[in-house]
């Protein structure tokens, strides 16, 4: 779209919700007998997820306003995407605009939403601008080429750790970012950061844990087949990459809860306030801004350049212009992983076909792993994709509110029974639902856990959204919910029996629960639908303890780095929960303060 020089650290934008869209929707002149030409009219489209309402406010057959009313969108998703769609809209007087790239259904929601208003009143436009000169008004230009000492491409978590680092070097730095809105799938995450030894283990008096306990489960939970070396240098700066975001980046985490997620020995993963990466993309905004980091947003990295064998730049287009941004120092990829390409997927494992949604960012398609291929990069553990297990069965976004998970809600099947242990690996619990009946499996918890782990209150759009697509049910007894779901009652019955024992006993003789089940005695009590969904790419470039992106033979391709999901030899065949932030944070830095140290 446009250039942004960060000046306060979050995205300047004017609108207010999230992210969906497609193509567009017909011209609405002159549809009815009997039309309007003057008022205010209010209409609703189907986003991502779920509806979103907007008042239209016409003035002599023309669009002078457009104000979103009510929206079930990722709010810091959805508002660039809702002011470029008014402004082409206005601009053209026509709903027959282009969805904004990357963000296809909120595009559609909030086109067909305006359309709705205008269609269900009989408002007749007058004649519409050519799209192409309302578009020539509405973009800026780029210049044909910069030059930095840095291009960081990708600007999630990853990225921006890679560039503030750069930055605190001396170096000028530039991120450049195909989507519309900065964050990547960081934004959209948890958030969650596994660091042993951490200040809030401390606090709460969890003893015993230790870099070699995190590397042996990293180790273990990958199948062995992470590089050693990576994992280890990964484990022993943990720590030191959470108090770099908490101390110098400024991100607040929960000073009194820590998550323990499938796989590992101890409650060790740091969350951030707001349950989400939003916190960690907000206070890095801030950081670059700060430090002067250049961001162009919708600027999509086609290739990379080389001379005598060394990166040195990166072509990119914005919109319909080709962009040339040099780097003197080399470039550092920070794309994320393939889980939203689904024939990137199918290519490296057929299992994992269109048949299995995503809880990826739209932009996470590949695009760094193929750019440094074309230039001889290397790669492996393609094949390793795995899936989160509990996702929305209809959008395929990853469920925040049933995080619940994590402190002993449990999963029952179609027929009322557990069936697997709720922290095991996520590859295991997804295998396991896949298993059973219908392939979608109900997570339980009553009203004190929830309240306990701050996910009701944290994530209560998302309870709103689930409601409306009717993924959840709020039941005033257990009873009440087995009957909605048609759930045999009194199986599910003799199983929430045994869960309060094993509760209160401390031991789960059936799956062996390693941190404990929680209760289910306390109404109301949530019965949530979930399936697996594509949610992490172990697969990619093979980097080395530098971070350096390594050619078929070993060695080191000059000037080009990479951190994040695009690599693909740190989480081996599966990938601990709370590893991607200690992961991006971690490698980002290295590849920030390596750069120009060749």
């Amino acid at each position: 779209m446009k250039r942004i020089k960060f000046k306060s650290g979050a995205l300047l934008l004017a609108s207010s919700l999230v992210l969906v869209g497609c193509q567009t929707t017909g011209d609405t002149a002159g549809d009815a007998a009997e039309t309007s030409t003057s008022g205010v009219y209010e209409g609703t489209g189907e986003g991502r997820n779920g509806n979103i309402v907007t008042k239209v406010t016409i003035e002599d057959g023309k669009i002078k306003a457009i104000d979103v009313v009510e929206s079930s969108e990722t709010e810091r998703l959805a508002e660039p995407v809702y002011e470029q769609l008014s402004e082409k809209m206005i601009a053209r007087n026509s709903t027959e605009v282009d969805s904004v790239s990357g963000s296809t259904m909120t595009s559609e929601g909030y086109i067909n939403s305006v359309t709705n208003a205008l269609e269900e009143n009989n408002v007749e436009l007058t004649e519409a601008t050519d799209q192409s000169e309302a578009s020539d008004s509405q973009t800026g230009q780029l210049d044909e080429e910069y030059t930095y000492d840095v291009v960081v491409v990708g600007a999630g978590g990853a990225g921006f750790s890679a560039a503030i680092e750069a930055a605190e070097q001396g170096y000028s730095v530039t991120i450049i970012e195909k989507m519309p809105v900065t964050g990547g799938n960081t934004l959209i995450s948890g958030g969650e950061m596994n660091a042993p030894g951490n200040w809030v283990q401390e606090k709460l008096g969890i003893d015993g844990d230790s870099t070699d306990i995190y590397y042996e489960d990293t180790m273990e939970g990958g199948n062995n087949e992470g590089n050693p070396e990576l994992v280890r240098l990964m484990a022993d700066s943990a720590l030191a990459s959470a108090e770099w975001l908490k101390d110098e980046v400024n991100v607040e985490f929960l000073d009194d809860q820590l998550f323990q997620f499938g796989g590992h020995s101890f409650q060790r993963a740091l969350i951030p306030v707001g349950h989400t990466g939003q916190e960690l993309i907000d206070k890095m905004e801030a950081k670059a801004a700060e430090l002067g980091i250049d961001i162009y947003t919708e600027t999509e990295a086609q290739s990379l350049l080389t001379t005598d064998e060394a990166v040195s730049g990166v072509v990119a287009t914005n919109h319909d212009q080709e962009v040339t941004f040099n780097a003197a120092q080399g470039v550092i990829l920070t794309t994320g992983g393939f889980g939203s390409n689904v024939e990137m997927r199918t290519e490296a494992n057929e299992e994992y076909d269109d048949r299995y949604g995503t809880t990826n960012s739209p932009g996470a398609t590949g695009d760094g792993i193929i750019m440094a291929q074309e230039v001889g990069a290397t790669v492996d553990n393609l094949e390793h994709i795995q899936t989160y297990p509990v996702s929305n069965p209809k959008t395929g976004e990853i469920s925040l509110l049933a995080d619940s998970r994590f402190d002993g809600a449990t999963l029952i099947n179609q027929e009322g029974e557990r069936f697997v242990e709720e922290l095991e690996r996520r590859d295991v619990i997804s295998k396991a639902i896949i298993d059973q009946t219908g392939g979608y499996a109900y997570q339980v918890w009553d009203q004190t856990l929830g309240e306990e782990t701050g996910t009701l209150e944290a994530h209560q759009r998302e309870l709103e959204q689930l409601q409306e697509q009717d993924l959840i049910y709020v039941a005033d007894t257990l009873e009440e919910g087995a009957e909605y779901w048609d759930i045999p009652v009194e199986q599910f019955m003799e199983t929430i029996e045994k869960i309060n024992a094993y509760a209160e006993s401390g031991e789960d003789p059936d799956f062996n629960h390693r941190k404990g089940l929680a209760s289910i005695k306390d109404a109301p009590f949530y019965f949530q639908k979930a399936a697996p969904s594509v949610h992490h790419t172990m697969g990619g470039l093979v980097i080395n303890e530098h971070a350096e992106v390594l050619n078929e033979s070993g060695e080191p391709i000059k000037n080009l780095y990479a951190a994040g999901e695009l690599t693909g030899v740190i989480q081996g065949a599966n990938r601990l929960g709370g590893n991607a932030i200690t992961d991006i944070i971690t490698f980002g830095r290295i590849a920030g303060k390596r750069i120009g140290h060749h």
